[in-house]
């Protein structure tokens, strides 16, 4: 009876304490100003994402007549040559492009990561099956390979997704591998063995929380891949339908051919893009550092 009080005590204690610690952990996170600058960054695009007709001051392709309009009061990011508001249309094509980019890089990177772990703890015959048909895919381009396969299935948001991920899965499989071979080759793998525990187990407990590290780096790499091939794939209209505003297909549309004479037709899609790869980049080394025990204490 005095055990099981003493325990409920200890619980009762260590847990407030638990929480203090983690929560001083994210908050010395997200004081590094890299970080803090990365997160604002993608906050506010991701909140633009979620809520466009909230604040956009007008429609995604409504025309407000004023044909190549120069920045001014009444349109901050000027107009196209349609006379759509090219703030407006950079608002939604976030929801778009974010949409697009998520999706690649999650199916991308989650198949891959899991057939990186698969290859590199089983080695044998399922890492030679796995790594030929990784090297097939790495020997083609990425995006001749999503432009083919957008091409098969046809223009539609997951499509493109699905084509951008399959262009992903070889780099991450191949990054994953390695950081599962050198995890796998460590002697607590071997203890956890002999005690009696089964291959799922290992690679739950001990696999997949030591490989997440690249994995997080990998898939904020791969975010601005994913955005950059969609605008290509737009460019070529393999990309979204027609009339969505993506910021690809702001960049590949209108702003190449009117470069000279709109010159804001390119610019504001181009910063949004610059800002969000950078913003994910640093992010994603920041998570890197953060759940390697090694650079903790940087």
């Amino acid at each position: 009876m005095t055990r099981e009080v003493l325990t409920t005590v200890d619980s009762s204690v260590m847990q407030p304490m638990r929480t203090h610690r983690r929560a001083r952990a994210v908050w010395k996170f997200f004081r590094l100003p890299t970080t803090a600058f990365a997160s604002v960054i993608l906050l506010v695009f991701a909140l633009l994402a979620l809520f466009p007709s909230f604040v956009a001051p007008f429609g995604e392709n409504e025309s407000t007549r004023s044909y190549f309009g120069s920045p001014s009061t009444a349109h901050w990011l000027g107009t196209d040559q349609l006379g759509r508001d090219v703030m407006s249309r950079l608002i939604y094509g976030a929801r778009e492009s974010f949409i697009v980019g998520a999706l690649a890089v999650v199916m991308g990177t989650m198949a891959g990561a899991l057939l990186g772990i698969l290859s590199g703890f089983f080695r044998g015959p399922v890492d030679y099956l796995a790594q030929r048909v990784v090297d097939v895919l790495m020997s083609l381009p990425g995006i001749l390979m999503a432009l083919v396969i957008a091409t098969g299935l046809g223009a539609s948001l997951f499509n493109v997704s699905l084509a951008i991920a399959v262009a992903i899965l070889p780099t991450s499989a191949r990054v994953i591998r390695g950081a599962t071979l050198g995890v796998s080759s460590m002697p607590y793998i071997e203890a956890s063995r002999s005690s009696g525990a089964g291959n799922a187990r290992i690679i739950a407990r001990h696999i997949v929380p030591n490989v997440a590290p690249p994995i997080i780096v990998i898939a904020s790499i791969q975010l601005g891949f994913a955005i950059i091939a969609e605008a290509s794939l737009s460019y070529l209209g393999l990309g979204v339908p027609l009339g969505t505003s993506t910021w690809g297909s702001m960049l590949s549309g209108s702003a190449l051919l009117y470069v000279q004479k709109a010159p804001w037709l390119g610019l504001a899609p181009g910063v949004a893009l610059t800002l969000v790869i950078v913003a994910t980049n640093l992010l994603g080394d920041a998570l890197r550092d953060a759940g390697d025990p090694r650079l903790r204490g940087r």
